[in-house]
């Protein structure tokens, strides 16, 4: 198949300088400079007298300061430096590694880090990318040993100030919870905080509910969904206004504050305010929920497993589904239940339960039988898939031509001021800064075209030869000979996801893997006209599971004949 539209060739790239400091060796490399800039607001800002605004306003006077420097990207966090598991500052290393900018400019390098060996593997990583590292307020030079030094000095000061800041705090909670007073944080449920002496007493509505709940658990020996699901159904709300769930619940359940203690780290005051539950309802309640706690935890390291777990989405509520059990007269039965209903119950979703043992093997049959066939359907498939994927980006290519020809004409503008200024016939006042703007405009121009460019570049492309026939055997083995975690790896590598209909159809979407990378995956599209259905039994409900006489939906297994290729997984 010819290519639609030749793909630019990207220029080399010019090495950048490593170094970072405030402005004299960053700010005296040739031609403009693309600069990110980086903000994080602390999730102890009470702290840190330098808000985002704050923080970005200096940046950006730093950034119009500094000769050559442009403007490309701005990332900013709401999140603490404790982590680098941050969604922006994550951004800004891939655009690092995609060559999107030179250097990253933050206000101070603990807005960036406030743990050394973070700030190490940060640097580090930019490093790599060649990407330099600037602070607006700290002058540092990476290039030399002396500034490698003062940045981890810095990064040591930010670490000691963010332990300095949680030992403070922690010290204060302690000392208010060794008087008898409530340390902080969220009040427990059926509780008032007195603002006064900062002791818990009863919440006039709350504490009924709270000791009914002990009751429920304890006498009738409701579990903690059948117990969030009553007070849902009541209409009742927890402290935040939500609606119970069984973890919520959990909690409740194994709080000491309920029998008048407070208890925080190695500190536990006896008799510190009024019980609402006594010391032998609380006692049972622990003993109950650590009973139950074994059962499910070997349930939970049952070689079965739940094969499909976050792959299915219930088409009412959106959220995934997870593998959930119910334990009925003569044995467990397993479910995939959406994450509401089975955290909050009917009053949280109404979606519908699949049998997990019949939608695990009606599944991974129907992914055999797949690829049993896919071997004469893949030229088809690619081909579709291609087609596919460039009448999606008509308009990136569209835009690609648009931008390459604005560079095309930038760069013609900027050679006539110079054939001016070598001629005669224009001054350096006039022509300078004209093509300083047109350089800016070019460069910014060109970041876009390498944007588009990687995005035209993931076209669809066939799996390498053999790899079918190779997947092919290995499925006929997982099924015939293949243990629980064998069946499960593979529906995880060939299973994009399983998608279910109003009418209880259950329908797989396979991945096929690309000639790039077994890792890079292509979706097939449940559009087709030939489908065959595999249905599956149903199961009754059993006592812990739902009302009695109610039957869970036969799930039916739809198996796709791949005729589109819907996207890169």
């Amino acid at each position: 198949m010819t290519a639609r539209r030749t793909r630019h060739t990207k220029p080399a790239r010019t090495s950048r300088t490593t170094s970072a400091n405030s402005g004299a060796t960053l700010g005296s490399a040739t031609g403009p400079r693309r600069i990110a800039i980086y903000t994080r607001r602390s999730t102890d800002d009470e702290h840190q007298p330098f808000s985002i605004d704050a923080q970005h306003a200096a940046l950006m006077n730093y950034v119009k300061s500094q000769p050559g420097w442009v403007l490309v990207a701005e990332y900013s966090d709401d999140a603490s430096g404790a982590t680098t598991d941050r969604p922006e500052l994550q951004r800004a290393l891939g655009a690092a590694k995609s060559g999107r900018y030179d250097i990253l400019l933050v206000y101070r390098v603990d807005r960036f880090s406030r743990r050394l060996c973070d700030l190490l593997t940060l640097l580090r990583q930019l490093d790599e990318a060649s990407v330099a590292f600037c602070s607006a307020t700290e002058p540092f030079d990476t290039s030399t040993p002396i500034g490698r030094m003062l940045i981890q000095l810095l990064g040591v000061f930010a670490e000691f100030e963010r332990e300095t800041i949680i030992d403070r705090v922690i010290n204060g909670m302690r000392a208010k919870a060794a008087k008898g007073k409530w340390p902080g944080g969220t009040r427990p449920y059926g509780y008032h905080v007195d603002r006064d002496t900062h002791r818990l007493i009863p919440h006039p509505d709350e504490a009924p509910v709270l000791r009914e709940i002990f009751t429920l658990y304890t006498h009738h020996r409701l579990g903690t969904r059948a117990l969030a699901d009553e007070l849902n159904q009541r209409g009742l709300r927890n402290r935040s206004g939500k609606p119970f769930s069984g973890y919520t619940v959990a909690r409740i359940l194994d709080n000491p504050a309920y029998t008048g203690d407070i208890v925080y780290g190695d500190v536990h005051v006896e008799a510190a305010h009024e019980p609402l539950i006594d010391q032998a309802t609380f006692a049972e309640a622990r003993a109950i929920a650590t009973l139950r706690a074994d059962d499910h935890h070997h349930r939970a390291v049952s070689p079965g497993g739940y094969w499909l777990t976050g792959l299915i989405t219930c088409p009412d509520c959106g959220h995934k589904y997870i593998g959930t059990a119910a334990t009925g007269r003569n044995r467990q039965y397993r479910y995939y239940t959406c994450f509401s209903r089975s955290r909050y119950g009917k009053a949280g979703c109404q979606g519908t339960r699949l049998n997990a043992d019949a939608t695990d093997d009606a599944v991974l049959h129907a992914l055999a039988s797949f690829y049993a066939s896919a071997d004469h359907l893949m030229g088809q498939i690619i081909e579709a898939a291609q087609h596919q994927f460039h009448a999606q980006h008509d308009d990136r290519h569209a835009e690609l031509d648009t931008i390459t020809a604005q560079i095309s004409k930038t760069e013609a503008a900027i050679e006539r001021y110079h054939l001016a200024f070598e001629n005669g016939t224009m001054d350096d006042t006039t022509a300078g800064p004209r093509i300083r703007d047109l350089r800016t405009k070019v460069t910014q121009l060109r970041g876009r075209r390498d944007d588009l460019e990687d995005e035209l570049a993931a076209v669809p492309t066939p799996p390498r030869p053999g790899t079918i026939k190779q997947l092919q055997t290995h499925l006929i083995h997982i099924i015939t000979e293949g243990s629980p975690t064998e069946r499960k790896r593979a529906i995880e590598a060939l299973i994009a996801e399983v998608r279910i209909t109003r009418q209880g159809e259950v329908i797989p979407v396979f991945k096929i893997p690309t000639c790039d990378s077994a890792d890079t995956m292509t979706r097939v599209n449940d559009a087709g006209a030939a489908e065959t259905t595999t249905p599956t039994t149903g199961s009754r409900n059993g006592k812990g599971g739902g009302p009695p006489g109610t039957r869970t939906p036969n799930p039916q297994i739809k198996s796709p004949k791949p005729a589109v290729l819907i996207g890169a997984v």
